[in-house]
């Protein structure tokens, strides 16, 4: 005679509690990016908008930065590291493939016994981490779960490439998502266009600079570098994009003039500005634009910028944002967010 099968359940909602970043030390301006590459501070900024970014040092590790973001989000939320059953990392400069960097970062923080483990949704992570979060709450899969977004971009980046030289930067920024009363995160919406995977790649696997084995390349193999269509990836997220942060947006039940900030993923100035004129945002809202002084950090673009809006007090807790990141693979992901 079988029993009966139970099933988990959760809160109602979940939301996120508490956030922080980590950026690390060196400041690197476009002066520096043209004793690199054939451009001016002119030509970048007209370009991408950036005036400076930052470049972690060698013990500004992937782990590192990301325990320091979590160690911030965690005592911003008012949750014990403890009470976190969940640690969710997107990246895609972890530079090993096992062990996952999630469970390190879990032992570091004080969440031990926590679930753990890495994505890889590149510029999109933080949202794709942040829906899984609210997923998990919601079914009673975690209580608490800790999405972090970091990235080492300087390692995977060629600076003799005029194209992404002065693009990608390093940084980590986390967030602690936790059981709600009243919705807090809204339905994502999130997909992916692998037809259009050659806009942003990777110049080559793992396997091309030393074989599977362990043996020497023949010849001088490179450390493999991102490279990036710019034009098409500026077409395709100021416009497929922008057009599914409208429909991130209607799902929500929030219109454009009700949203208090929209912080999207760092890619590039001028394409925050296109998304924003796309979607018909009132001139009242706050716009996240933290690109200029930190750079591409991919995955954790999102929660810098959250935490940069909130040092320049131009956000405050209960605003409502909407937050979308887009990048290789290509993916998106975007959702309406209530702020902690």
């Amino acid at each position: 005679m079988t029993g009966t099968l139970q099933a988990s359940s959760g809160a109602p909602y979940a939301r996120i509690l508490g956030v922080g970043g980590y950026r690390p030390r060196r400041v690197v301006d476009n002066a520096e990016i043209c004793t690199m590459i054939d451009s001016t501070d002119e030509w970048i900024r007209t370009r991408s908008g950036i005036v400076e970014r930052r470049w972690a040092a060698p013990d500004e590790t992937v782990a590192m930065m990301a325990g320091e973001a979590a160690r911030k989000a965690i005592q911003r939320s008012g949750v014990e590291a403890g009470q976190i059953d969940c640690v969710i990392v997107s990246t895609v400069s972890h530079l090993h493939q096992t062990p996952a960097v999630a469970p390190l970062i879990a032992y570091d923080v004080g969440a031990a016994s926590a679930a753990a483990f890495d994505i890889s949704a590149a510029c999109a992570g933080f949202c794709y981490a942040t829906a899984m979060a609210d997923a998990m709450i919601r079914s009673g899969a975690a209580t608490y779960v800790l999405a972090i977004g970091v990235e080492r971009l300087s390692d995977l980046t060629d600076r003799s490439d005029r194209g992404t030289a002065f693009i990608f930067a390093d940084g980590a920024g986390a967030a602690v998502i936790g059981p709600s009363d009243v919705p807090a995160i809204g339905p994502v919406v999130w997909g992916s266009d692998g037809e259009k995977a050659p806009t942003i790649y990777q110049t080559q696997g793992w396997d091309e600079v030393v074989g599977p084995h362990g043996e020497a390349r023949e010849g001088e193999p490179r450390f493999p570098t991102l490279r990036m269509a710019g034009r098409d990836v500026f077409k395709w997220a100021s416009y497929t994009v922008a057009e599914k942060a409208r429909e991130a947006l209607q799902r929500s039940g929030i219109a454009p003039e009700e949203l208090d900030a929209f912080i999207p993923h760092q890619a590039n100035d001028r394409i925050t500005t296109a998304m924003t004129r796309t979607l018909g945002l009132p001139d009242d809202v706050v716009v996240g634009r933290d690109i200029v002084h930190q750079g591409n950090t991919s995955a954790a673009s999102i929660p810098l910028a959250i935490e940069a809006l909130y040092e320049e007090g131009a956000v405050r807790s209960g605003q409502t944002a909407l937050i979308i990141g887009f990048g290789a693979g290509l993916v998106y992901a975007g959702q309406v967010v209530v702020l902690p």
